[in-house]
């Protein structure tokens, strides 16, 4: 009888992952993205909210306004240097649906 140490010795190639770089650093920069563009929805629902609690000074709401759009503008500039689209980050989580928010 084999050995565990043996077995894994015997297939070393089995194990192993062929991977393309740029479809890992793709993935990777996909990943990354939709996590940004996660966290700025979940900023910018809270900004809304907040804005129609009356929490906030007109010069506040001026003020998130501006930097909402500009992370928008962002996250637009670095899909675009990566080659994806904004669905490209709406990640399919079965049967949960998928992670964003459709519009």
């Amino acid at each position: 009888m084999q050995s565990a140490h043996e077995v894994r010795q015997a297939r070393p190639n089995r194990l192993r992952i062929e991977t393309d770089r740029e479809a890992v650093e793709r993935d990777l920069s996909r990943l990354v993205l939709t996590l940004v563009e996660l966290v700025r929805q979940l900023v910018e629902r809270q900004c809304v909210r907040r804005m129609e609690e009356g929490d906030l000074s007109d010069d506040q709401v001026e003020v998130l306004g501006l930097t909402l759009m500009r992370l928008e503008e962002a996250m637009n500039e670095l899909c675009e240097r990566f080659d994806l689209t904004p669905a490209d980050l709406n990640l399919d989580l079965g049967p949960l649906g998928t992670l964003l928010p459709e519009d």
